[in-house]
């Protein structure tokens, strides 16, 4: 994962990862078959490091579906300082692989879930704050890909400042960012809040 994470798919070589595990590179393609097949299992590694929905305190867990999103996006720095190099090798696969392997890996994705994403889906609409009028699939997806896009960006971001020239790197930008998108999550998912009674 290492050697994915410092060089990308591309140009990591599977000799210097051979060499650093003191094994033949021929080792690496008789278990894996391909480069393609080493990185694949070093992505499926590498997402099951990263927290899921449900890892969230138990505290924030109480406030609901909407405030544990918030809760997450606002952690997004700790992709950058406590899981880096598995969430450097989840984003070459996202960004960095061919259409073959983009394939594979959106197969693991729903296949096995790696984030719980379904689970906290049906959270939130156990708790009747997600709706339950919509294929579930559907918003699993949508809460999966939006909030990843946007996680991409915040920590694209913090990487590169420079890169957003309209006030990147201001911690009370990237809070709004977050508060908007959670609003913006909530009208598309949100289940219709329930009538009040005189």
């Amino acid at each position: 994962m290492r050697q994915f994470a410092e060089h990308g798919y591309q140009g990591a070589k599977v000799e210097e990862i051979a060499t650093e595990l003191g094994i033949a590179k021929g080792s690496v393609f008789q278990h894996f078959g391909s480069k393609a097949g080493l990185f694949f299992e070093a992505y499926k590694r590498a997402t099951f490091q990263m927290p899921a929905w449900l890892d969230a305190p138990e505290d924030v867990l109480t406030q609901g579906f909407f405030p544990t999103v918030t809760y997450w996006l606002e952690r997004t720095e700790h992709l950058v300082r406590e899981d880096y190099v598995p969430y450097r090798v989840s984003l070459i696969g996202t960004y960095s692989t061919d259409l073959a392997l983009k394939r594979d890996i959106n197969r693991f994705l729903v296949s096995e879930d790696p984030y719980g994403t379904l689970d906290f889906v049906e959270f939130g609409i156990a708790r009747g704050e997600v709706r339950g009028d919509v294929d579930l699939e559907m918003i699993v997806s949508m809460v999966d890909w939006l909030s990843g896009s946007i996680q991409d960006a915040l920590v694209t971001e913090e990487l590169d400042p420079g890169l957003f020239h309209r006030g990147g790197g201001n911690p009370e930008r990237q809070r709004m960012r977050v508060a908007h998108f959670t609003i913006l999550l909530q009208s598309a998912i949100g289940a219709e809040p329930v009538p009040r009674t005189a």
